[in-house]
């Protein structure tokens, strides 16, 4: 088994702010970012809405 990564608080943020944008699916940005659809939808979920 892969240990366990760990990424910032403002990593987390930009791949939220993708995925908020629209032009691309949060399955692509996890598939473009190596990372899993479950971490990124708890990620958006978690991000506050900078578009206001």
């Amino acid at each position: 088994m892969s240990p366990r990564r760990s990424f910032t608080p403002e990593f987390k943020a930009e791949i939220a702010e993708l995925c908020r944008r629209g032009d691309r699916s949060v399955s692509q940005v996890a598939k473009d970012f190596d990372l899993t659809e479950t971490a990124v939808r708890d990620w958006v979920r978690q991000a506050p809405d900078r578009r206001r």
